[in-house]
């Protein structure tokens, strides 16, 4: 699965995790598998998902991941699969571009599983958990700028709204002058000298969460570029997905539901033209929602994979209608990109 990410949960940074997948029936039940099926598993993960989807139907899928030990991982499965499956090292934004590089203009299926995975917490090289003492890096793809570049570069407003809007962490300001003052005795390397300076302002009560969690849940939001990410490879699912298609979303962070929630909201009904123009100035929608409510975990779940509570699915299916216009940009948080952060221009 992919850990969860939202702020209830312990393990997004420090606790130990296995890897379960999470939904993974309700998952492949929404997407209809079906025999000659082609279907895209557009963040691959440990392949759970992949595995599922396989076992369902004498389908084909795609794997894709940003992270290229993971897609050597999955070594094995490609050759138990005997053809039937790809994996590709890339970002799930590009899923559209990756699909026909496969020889395929459009998929009956494309799931995401969102956010960081347990096999990338436990490594403490990659620099995602504070449990491991490692480099603050938290790249999932290992190019771009990493944590520790943009602890660094950020000027203490930006740590700040940063740790706050990602993170929802509500003692952003306090963590951003902690780590502005501390930097200016030293780089701030490691993810334990970090999880430290953050431990020194933020007191939660007994039981709950490290208070370091919901910062490090900003970084690496940030870092990936994790909503910018999803917003675009939402426009490019609608792109690809033929008629009748579905669509499948495993979310585990507020942020990252409320952007799919929303793009699917937008997508299922007419809207964007005045009430007193005629039918056909109206778009018509690109999606039928399968999910009223989002499905979440039973209590069987939960009880063997505690990290599964804040996951929440959503499934819709592809009209015939052509895509929307790309509304990515309208989805995100207001934020300053990564780019201007690291280069200095926010100072």
């Amino acid at each position: 699965m992919m850990a969860g990410s939202g702020s209830g949960d312990p393990a997004v940074a420090g606790g130990l995790a296995r890897h379960i997948p999470v939904l993974v029936r309700p998952a492949v039940e929404y997407l209809a598998v079906r025999d000659g099926g082609i279907y895209i598993d557009a963040t691959f993960g440990a392949g759970g998902y992949t595995s599922a989807i396989l076992a369902a139907a004498d389908c084909r899928v795609i794997g894709i991941d940003r992270d290229q030990s993971a897609v050597a991982r999955g070594a094995d499965l490609v050759d138990a699969a005997g053809g039937r499956l790809v994996l590709v090292e890339g970002r799930f934004s590009d899923l559209e571009a990756v699909a026909r590089s496969c020889g395929h203009e459009a998929a009956d299926g494309v799931v995401f599983d969102l956010g960081v995975s347990s096999m990338q917490l436990e490594e403490a090289e990659r620099g995602f958990s504070f449990r491991l003492d490692g480099p603050l890096d938290m790249r999932m793809g290992g190019d771009g700028p990493s944590a520790a570049d943009v602890v660094a570069a950020a000027s203490e407003r930006d740590l700040a709204a940063i740790i706050a809007i990602l993170g929802e962490e509500r003692h952003a300001r306090a963590v951003a002058r902690a780590i502005v003052a501390a930097r200016r005795d030293g780089a701030i390397r490691t993810t334990r000298a970090l999880a430290e300076i953050v431990g020194r302002v933020v007191h939660p009560r007994p039981g709950t969460i490290h208070p370091a969690t919901r910062t490090f849940q900003a970084l690496r939001i940030l870092v990936n570029e994790e909503l910018v990410e999803l917003a675009q490879a939402l426009a490019a699912a609608e792109r690809l997905l033929r008629p009748g298609g579905r669509l499948v979303v495993v979310a585990f962070h507020s942020l990252e539901d409320r952007i799919v929630k929303t793009f699917l909201a937008g997508r299922s009904r007419r809207g964007g033209a005045s009430r007193h123009l005629p039918e056909a100035a109206h778009p018509a929608p690109t999606f039928r929602i399968l999910t009223g409510r989002p499905v979440t975990p039973d209590e069987a779940e939960t009880a063997v994979n505690p990290r599964a509570r804040s996951a929440k699915l959503r499934a819709a299916e592809r009209t015939a209608a052509p895509a929307g216009k790309d509304i990515s940009r309208d989805l995100l948080p207001r934020l300053p990109s990564l780019e201007d952060i690291v280069s200095g221009r926010r100072r």
